[in-house]
């Protein structure tokens, strides 16, 4: 199951990451994982979050430039080649990961991560198929 990721590009100036932490903390959202990349004049900082509707909102009345995108959110165990196993079924799949990043677990035998493919249905199925833990929505937005 995909889950929502909110990506907003900011002006690479100070206090604009602050101005993006403080909108969310005022409006109660919990941030799960976060991913920076940035050049010189701006940056793309993607989230996970507690509740990415109620999220997206509050980033918006800050005046943000917010899109949402889809991403698999999996779990693998914590161990070396862990990661290299699951990256490993794509790449035997012929399924391309345009970025990825880590989502801290509460759990220390399993590591969760964050990835996006460059063809996220195909590459959900396929993981799901091999018995790698797709996280849902419900795992990792805050509990309703």
């Amino acid at each position: 199951m995909l889950i929502k990721q909110l990506s907003i590009f900011l002006e690479n100036k100070p206090g604009r990451l602050t101005a993006v932490t403080r909108s969310l903390s005022e409006a109660g959202i919990d941030i799960r994982a976060l991913s920076i990349a940035d050049t010189k004049d701006f940056g793309i900082v993607r989230l996970i979050v507690s509740n990415p509707d109620k999220a997206k909102e509050a980033l918006a009345e800050a005046n943000c430039m917010i899109r949402v995108n889809h991403v698999i959110a999996i779990a693998v165990e914590d161990r070396p080649g862990g990661l290299a196993n699951v990256l490993e079924m794509l790449v035997e799949n012929k399924i391309g990961v345009e970025y990825m990043y880590s989502y801290v677990s509460r759990t220390a035998d399993t590591a969760y991560v964050i990835l996006r493919a460059d063809d996220n249905k195909r590459a959900e199925a396929l993981l799901s198929d091999q018995g790698v833990k797709l996280l849902s929505p419900e795992d990792v937005y805050e509990e309703a």
